[in-house]
């Protein structure tokens, strides 16, 4: 007997039901498969796509594994899937964009996750974020809010800037409109007005490393600039941030 689907109104529309229900269990998990790997990379809204892109050549120099990670897919990740990730970076860009892209339970559930054991690398816009911004910040660094670099109150916008680490080497690296970090952690480097460039410290069982400038700067941020070191020394100094922020390891401090 031939049995016609249009003349079943019942089981005609399970079967749209049923497809429907299919396709979004398939567009959920789409949504929430993210790449399992040691390193969340935000390359979300405010991030500034050249120092993603910066900060990935570093990772990929030195076959750290990674996972790039947008607002929405971050707004998506609990504590408890935060957690199965050694470190995140937040790199440059626009601090406040940064913290209106994410959720407030996103910024509780990092700060938790931190506290927990996650690691945090941030650079420049990603080093704001781990203070008290006031825009939906991270507040790793209990209450404190970081202030820009003095050159800002001079005009300055970006500049090679010589930063002296704790052992007495003289670095200069790209500085665009970042932040000095006084009041937090134990100080790595300092810029030459002797703030904070560079500082590091736990959050509960996470460690935190946090830089005002650029070590990871590709050659051509570099070329309005005259730089006494070498794009070689900065790149270590990129490396030397990040390995002591996913294996917890103090670097040398003042």
């Amino acid at each position: 007997m031939k049995v016609e689907i249009n003349k079943m109104p019942g089981i005609k529309n399970r079967l749209i039901y049923f497809t429907y229900f299919i396709v979004a269990v398939l567009f959920a998990n789409c949504k929430s498969a993210i790449k399992e790997a040691p390193i969340i990379l935000f390359n979300g809204t405010g991030t500034s796509p050249n120092d993603v892109e910066a900060i990935k050549n570093i990772l990929s120099s030195d076959h750290m594994d990674f996972v790039l990670v947008n607002s929405a897919q971050l707004n998506e990740l609990d504590t408890s899937q935060l957690r199965k990730y050694k470190l995140i970076i937040i790199p440059g860009g626009n601090f406040i964009d940064m913290g209106k892209s994410l959720t407030g339970e996103t910024t509780n559930n990092i700060q938790k996750a931190v506290h927990q054991g996650l690691n945090y690398l941030g650079i420049c816009a990603g080093g704001f974020l781990a203070g008290n911004t006031r825009n939906n910040s991270f507040n790793l660094a209990k209450g404190v809010q970081f202030k820009f670099y003095s050159a800002e109150d001079k005009g300055i916008r970006k500049a090679a800037v010589a930063i002296t680490n704790a052992d007495g080497a003289i670095i200069e690296h790209y500085w665009e409109d970042g932040p000095q970090f006084s009041g937090w952690g134990d100080v790595v480097s300092k810029y030459p007005d002797g703030t904070p460039a560079t500082v590091q410290g736990s959050y509960g069982s996470g460690w935190v490393v946090l830089t005002g400038v650029h070590p990871e700067a590709p050659e051509n941020w570099r070329k309005e600039f005259y730089f006494s070191t070498s794009i070689e020394n900065s790149h270590k100094y990129a490396t030397r941030l990040i390995k002591s922020a996913i294996e917890k390891t103090a670097m040398s401090h003042f």
